[in-house]
């Protein structure tokens, strides 16, 4: 299997950390965001979204980092990271849909806003997309916090893959000037997290 990504994208490691979590037999491909190879007519071919990551598995393609940290669960015997009990997994999935519909949204805009521009020289932040982005983080990041007073892990007692799709955005924390911090709860479960040897083994060495 192959596992096209890039380490500056929050979408792409969540994909790596399950990968390497799991111990799965993925060949790791980086496709270079910042010479354009996602546009690439052949990287396009495999997937018409031109973003990372994708997965391929003898033929197979899979885009969207859920579905291929699924994938990659259901492939591994004895995995806990995607339990296979029907509430279980459905409380997962809950968390992963979350990520994706509420989470990312908010963070991608204020990654773009107070970090990616300047990166690449498109001007100063819009300031109303990063309040209205800092609103949103706020709401979202108290629902979160109250989630994970009484707990260690995001859903059931121990390590899944929803653990791995928040806390991946959460990378960007400093960069994005995300409005965490004060979130104790959060804090204390991401720390532990980033304890994790498949996480301290996937961070990015360099910003490009």
């Amino acid at each position: 299997m192959r596992l096209y990504h890039h380490p500056m994208s929050s979408n792409a490691r969540r994909a790596v950390l399950a990968a390497v979590h799991l111990h799965a037999p993925v060949e790791l491909v980086r496709v270079d965001l910042f010479k354009g190879e996602h546009m690439a007519p052949g990287f396009v071919q495999i997937n018409p979204n031109h973003k990372v990551p994708v997965l391929d598995d003898d033929g197979f393609v899979l885009w969207e980092s859920h579905a291929i940290m699924q994938y990659l669960a259901d492939k591994t015997p004895g995995q806990t990271l995607y339990p296979k009990a029907l509430r279980a997994r459905a409380d997962v999935n809950r968390w992963l849909f979350w990520c994706a519909a509420h989470l990312m949204p908010a963070v991608g805009a204020l990654n773009w806003e107070n970090h990616i521009k300047g990166m690449l020289g498109l001007g100063a932040p819009d300031a109303a997309i990063v309040a209205r982005g800092e609103e949103q983080l706020r709401e979202l990041g108290a629902v979160l916090d109250a989630h994970l007073a009484q707990r260690a892990w995001i859903s059931g007692d121990a390590l899944t893959l929803a653990d791995f799709s928040i806390a991946a955005p959460l990378a960007d924390s400093a960069r994005a000037r995300l409005p965490v911090g004060d979130l104790q709860h959060v804090q204390r479960w991401f720390a532990a997290v980033r304890a994790l040897e498949a996480w301290t083994s996937t961070e990015p060495q360099s910003p490009r």
